[in-house]
């Protein structure tokens, strides 16, 4: 079987959304079965450039990485972004510039699409083996993801996530919410982001969860001191992410894989 095959599913529509989108599937081994699951937000930009506006992640080369050093390696679902509507579905919360519909996307992916995937690819459907993830608000919606369903969602791989949107509404709603039963969360910011805001808001969340009861085991938590809020360096972080997500050890971070186009520049992070 010819390796990084990435499979086009769709379109679907999510009742409550009105854009249509597809879905990207990569299985490192699909022989195997009973492999981990990791949903992720903008699954334009997680694989090849070509469908990103400023380039991909090449997850499933870091995916790859992990099969071939006997590390548990997840099947990757890169779910599209609905293009205008896309503010509103990954903001768990109204505000002046979004209708806050999240619940309406993670309502879709618990009933219609995990179940479909599970079926097609064999994956695990246990909380320890399934994880969310995205980029700014994407990485703030996967944490929202896994407080709002703890039942589906037992990791979160939150980069550089808009912890500031709707006026930081999120530190108490995670507050609010009780301790998954099992959890793993990765949260990194760089400090090339927002002029240091990002990394502030994230370094708040990590000392609440601390507080609470996370430790290096089931808490990441990566300061990039070059850091900027690009694909290009959420490329590079990905495959320590992704190793901490299903092992709770962080791995060390290899040069990200050379982009088809030139990496994009710095952009400010409200909203990526």
């Amino acid at each position: 079987m010819a390796e990084h095959i990435i499979y086009l599913l769709g379109p679907f529509q999510v009742p409550g959304l009105g854009q249509e989108r597809h879905v990207r599937v990569y299985a490192p081994n699909e022989a195997a079965g009973g492999a981990p699951v990791l949903f992720m937000f903008d699954g334009q930009n997680i694989f090849h450039d070509a469908p990103s506006f400023s380039g991909g992640w090449y997850v499933h080369h870091a995916v790859k990485q992990l099969e071939e050093q006997g590390l548990p390696a997840p099947v990757i679902v890169g779910i599209d972004h609905g293009g205008s509507s896309r503010l509103d579905e990954l903001s768990p919360f109204t505000s002046g510039d979004s209708a806050g519909r999240a619940d309406e996307l993670l309502a879709w992916l618990k009933a219609e699409l995990a179940p479909r995937i599970a079926q097609e690819f064999k994956v695990r459907t246990d909380p320890a083996g399934t994880a969310v993830g995205g980029s700014s608000m994407g990485g703030l919606a996967a944490l929202y993801a896994h407080f709002r369903h703890p039942d589906l969602f037992g990791a979160a791989l939150c980069m550089s996530p808009s912890f500031w949107f709707a006026e930081r509404r999120i530190f108490d709603y995670v507050a609010a919410q009780p301790k998954p039963w099992t959890s793993r969360i990765y949260i990194d910011a760089g400090a090339r982001e927002g002029g240091g805001s990002v990394v502030a808001d994230a370094e708040r969340m990590v000392q609440h969860l601390r507080e609470r009861g996370w430790d290096d085991t089931s808490l990441c938590w990566i300061a990039d001191q070059d850091g900027h809020h690009s694909e290009h360096d959420w490329r590079k972080r990905a495959p320590a992410a992704l190793q901490f997500l299903f092992t709770g050890t962080p791995g060390q971070r290899p040069e990200a894989p050379a982009p088809m186009s030139p990496p994009p520049g710095e952009s400010p992070p409200p909203p990526a």
